[in-house]
């Protein structure tokens, strides 16, 4: 689809926390735990400390004995080794989250949705900078999804730019922009999308909540909160767009 558009990605190596060449029983593992919240906060924060951590100093979402507990789940999944007094260790730490939570959006988008997906591509549009994080072929329609594992807080004017600038290029039938947080998008991410998309078209038309952290920016741009569920949500917001893409059932 991405060829037929005129565009050449290439994919950049997988930035994962298990190696390439990892069972489908363990990644499906894996996936399930992070469909937790929780779960997902404690691996970013083992990641930051990839020389070696202690359960309380992964993330202040969870402590004493669930830290520990979060902590050894990551050993039963093969993912890290006790280090030391009370320490732990990721066995191949990536550089960030961000390349897991892109295989987390693309995986769930394949498993619940039935669509096949890609991930963490050069975009390589002349012009524009940036990857493309996760594609998929929704239904014979392409599908875009921008994934942010940071708070909303470190969210940049001049990330979101870079988001519009993809999809002016890319022409998506839908795009999802997908942050992995439990707090509210009303509060800055929707205003800043909505606030970029009324610079490039002169209209501000006001954003709608759909359900839980999902808003609708159009018809076929949407905002995604991690409240709930994020695999859930993901699924929603794709329903939604494909609804207001198929004719009426009177057309």
């Amino acid at each position: 689809m991405l060829h037929r558009r005129g565009f050449h990605p290439k994919p950049w190596r997988p930035d994962l926390p298990f190696p390439p060449d990892v069972g489908e029983t363990a990644q499906e593992r894996l996936a399930r735990r992070l469909d937790h919240y929780a779960f997902r906060l404690f691996l970013r924060g083992a990641i930051r400390r990839a020389s070696g951590f202690r359960p309380a100093e992964a993330t202040g979402y969870v402590d004493g004995e669930a830290a520990r507990a979060m902590a050894e789940e990551l050993v039963d999944l093969g993912l890290a080794e006790r280090a030391g007094r009370a320490g732990y260790r990721l066995l191949h730490p990536p550089r960030s989250f961000g390349g897991t939570l892109e295989w987390y959006l693309a995986r769930e988008l394949a498993t619940r949705l039935g669509f096949d997906t890609a991930f963490a591509l050069r975009f390589g549009a002349p012009g524009v900078g940036g990857d493309l994080d996760v594609v998929a072929a929704a239904e014979g329609r392409l599908l875009y999804v921008e994934a942010k594992s940071s708070p909303p807080r470190q969210l940049s004017a001049e990330e979101v730019s870079a988001f519009f600038d993809r999809l002016e290029a890319l022409r998506p039938d839908l795009a999802l922009f997908v942050v992995d947080t439990a707090l509210r998008l009303g509060d800055k991410v929707v205003p800043m999308l909505a606030g970029e998309l009324a610079r490039r078209t002169g209209r501000s038309d006001e954003p709608r909540r759909v359900v839980r952290e999902i808003w609708a920016l159009t018809p076929r741009l949407f905002a995604v909160g991690a409240k709930g569920h994020l695999g859930v949500n993901l699924a929603a917001a794709v329903a939604e767009g494909l609804r207001s893409l198929s004719p009426g059932c009177l057309a």
